[in-house]
């Protein structure tokens, strides 16, 4: 792409300093590439003339044509207006202005022709349109007819004239410009499989759509480059750490059989058996592996990753596993000693409030050799953890994790980088894991331990608490936990939401005066939260009152209930998170959506989702639609999310097309040598080394 879209916006005509200035700030649009990529997000349809008579309320903007017949100014000072009756064959339009009046007095002529274009409302039965855009017809002007693009401005830009009107002006300047300095960007042979509109056409379409159907036709192009690149660029990674990261070779297997055979007290699922597989094909590839494995909550991830350990124990490596809090690390840690003791191996747990004794010795210990399986949290990323050998890190909940965070870990073997195996619990829909993780292998746990009961999920209103309070006591009689959550909108405690628990764990209290009741949040120490965990693992107190912080938490599996308080204002994953903490054993249990009366659709349809169904990918996939992929994923992952026209939500097909397109060209030419492929290779030439998204003009 040529240095032309470089050129700095101030250039362009029509604009100055002080206007370049307020676009940078505003829109980040510094350059003549970062202008022309700036997509309207909708479109006005000037296409089609509306008769007067057919004008309602509900229509959006809309366009009639008719001649004014008279015109008047009513009122005095800031109360004067405008009102103008524009006549059709079918009848007549009030125009009206409250604004400008005096110019539009003087432009606005008796018996002219004139496209008006504005919101319809009924006043006293009639058609109206306030402040409409005005068009004279002429004979050699018939009037408006076509698609008008609507571009996101503020308010800083509106005061310089600016606004989408102001945008799409600067826009029409621009492409007259930049016609020639468009480059065709992929190959021929893409163009035609997919019969793609070229690129220069594609950039004038999608500013100035001469109908729906070209319209779509520039969207359907610009859509799939994107992703196309995306797609292209995580796969060139893959491939190239396939091809030039070694991986130790784990193919030694005994302690494992003996463990199947004579330890493993349960049967593995199908599932998780073909995830197994998965990794030990990697193990034996010589390749480092870097694996993503998602589960559903329950599905029995902290199994396959001890089995991963034990295929690195058998070969005389290390391995780690890192989780985001204390809470889960003692959970994992507690889990896999029981195992790790019957085999004869020995595992550790450093956290931070492991004692400096005993991490003097664990460090010891670790760097002889002698210890085969480490179990903690951020603390493995200090200097001083030093292994003899490491050669499989696991990193749960890994979206918690920074990629930097990640990296340290890896580079704790200076020798080989060790295999990488990353868990989620948290379903990542798949045009989202395409994206995030497209260049990393993927493994789902898609199925739940046999016995496993799906949890009973039902939405009551605040008004019917007493008869949840009722069903909470009946549970209790049985034998059985409760958890009551209530909401956390930061991540620090916000002091609205602190009242709202220390409230709720009164209520809860003097409601159950005959049971023992725990509570939970944000504010205590690591050590005040451990202590009402164990409290309540021990059954100590029937009873768990908490914030979110129990979302990723102990496994409790006597608890069977799990009450969600003001359910509106959680995400749908972290509601599906939050069930997740019951049904962990053999009895049927329930989770309870709590709220008022007062919800918006997006909060029924959240709701309604949780009721309906026990996926977590389909939940993922509705949340996806619900709130977009920034917010789902965080700030963490922005970059790749850095899309300029593509909808992960809502372009799923599109995204596995170009997926398998980018998958085909690497398979055929890796290094995009062939000249049929020079476009794709010229174009990624062109951009800056630090570029995420390559589909973008440069």
């Amino acid at each position: 792409m040529s240095s032309f879209f470089n050129t700095k916006v101030e250039s362009l005509r029509g604009m100055d300093t002080r206007r370049a200035d307020v676009l940078r700030k505003e829109l980040n649009i510094h350059s003549y590439g970062d202008l022309i990529q700036h997509y309207p997000f909708r479109y006005l349809d000037r296409t089609q003339i509306y008769h007067a008579v057919d004008l309602h309320d509900d229509l959006p903007m809309v366009q009639v044509k008719g001649t004014v017949r008279t015109k008047e100014l009513l009122g005095e000072g800031h109360k004067q207006r405008l009102i103008a009756q524009l006549h059709d064959e079918s009848g007549t339009v009030e125009l009206v202005w409250f604004k400008g009046v005096k110019w539009f007095e003087k432009f606005v002529k008796n018996h002219q022709e004139y496209v008006a274009f504005g919101k319809p409302a009924l006043f006293n039965g009639k058609p109206q349109m306030v402040h409409p855009e005005l068009e004279e017809v002429s004979e050699q002007k018939p009037g408006a007819s076509f698609l008008q693009p609507v571009y996101s401005s503020t308010d800083k830009l509106r005061n310089f004239h600016l606004d989408s009107k102001g945008l799409s002006r600067l826009m029409g300047s621009l492409l007259k410009l930049a016609a020639p300095h468009i480059t065709e960007t992929l190959s021929p042979a893409l163009l035609q499989r997919y019969a793609l509109m070229p690129k220069a056409e594609a950039m004038q379409q999608i500013h100035f759509p001469q109908s729906t159907e070209l319209l779509q036709a520039a969207r359907f192009r610009l859509k799939f480059e994107e992703l196309f690149y995306i797609q292209l660029k995580l796969l060139r990674q893959r491939t190239q750490r396939k091809v030039e990261l070694a991986g130790q070779i784990f193919d030694k297997v005994p302690t494992l059989v003996h463990f199947y055979k004579n330890v493993l007290p349960f049967d593995l699922t199908g599932a998780q058996k073909r995830v197994i597989h998965d990794i030990y094909k990697d193990f034996c590839a010589g390749k480092q592996m870097n694996r993503l494995l998602q589960g559903d909550v329950g599905s029995g991830k902290t199994i396959v990753a001890f089995i991963a350990m034990l295929m690195a124990a058998d070969n005389g490596a290390q391995s780690c596993l890192m989780a985001p809090t204390e809470i889960l690390a003692d959970q994992h840690y507690i889990g896999l000693k029981q195992f790790a003791d019957l085999l004869g191996l020995k595992i550790g747990k450093l956290t931070g409030s492991t004692r400096t004794a005993e991490r003097r010795v664990l460090h010891e210990q670790l760097r002889a050799g002698e210890m085969h399986m480490l179990v903690g949290t951020h603390a493995l990323l200090e200097d001083v953890v030093q292994f003899r050998n490491l050669g499989l890190t696991i990193m749960d909940e890994q979206h918690r994790f920074g990629v930097a965070q990640r990296s340290k870990l890896w580079q704790k073997n200076p020798h080989v980088i060790p295999h990488v195996l990353v868990m989620t619990a948290t379903p990542i829909p798949r045009t989202l894991a395409m994206t995030l993780y497209g260049d990393l292998d993927v493994s789902v746990i898609d199925e739940l331990p046999a016995g496993r009961k799906p949890i009973v999920t039902v939405h009551r209103f605040d008004a019917n608490r007493l008869k949840v309070f009722e069903f909470m006591r009946q549970q209790i009689r049985e034998g059985r936990q409760v958890y009551v959550v209530y909401p956390l909108i930061e991540e620090s405690e916000a002091m609205a939401d602190y009242k709202d628990l220390m409230d709720g764990y009164e209520s809860v209290t003097r409601a159950f005066p005959e049971y023992q009741v725990s509570i939970v949040h944000g504010r205590m120490s690591a050590a005040e939260k451990d202590a009402e965990m164990q409290r309540f693992l021990q059954r100590q107190t029937q009873i768990m009152v908490a914030t979110t912080v129990i979302e990723v938490g102990v496994n409790v599996p006597n608890a069977s209930v799990m009450v969600i308080e003001s359910a509106e204002r959680f995400g749908l994953s972290q509601l599906h998170q939050l069930r997740g903490r019951v049904g962990r054993g053999a009895d049927q249990s329930y989770c309870v959506l709590m709220t008022g009366y007062k919800l918006s659709k997006d909060s029924r349809t959240r709701l309604e989702t949780m009721v309906r169904t026990n996926n977590g990918f389909e939940i993922a996939d509705i949340d996806l639609k619900l709130r977009g992929p920034g917010d789902l994923m965080g700030t963490q992952q922005s970059g790749l999310l850095d899309l300029l026209i593509a909808d992960l939500a809502k372009d799923g097909r599109i995204l596995t097309e170009s997926r398998a397109a980018a998958q085909e060209l690497l398979n055929e030419d890796p290094l995009l040598a062939q000249p049929e492929n020079g476009n794709i290779r010229r174009h990624i030439e062109s951009l800056p080394s630090t570029t995420v998204n390559w589909s973008r003009i440069s």
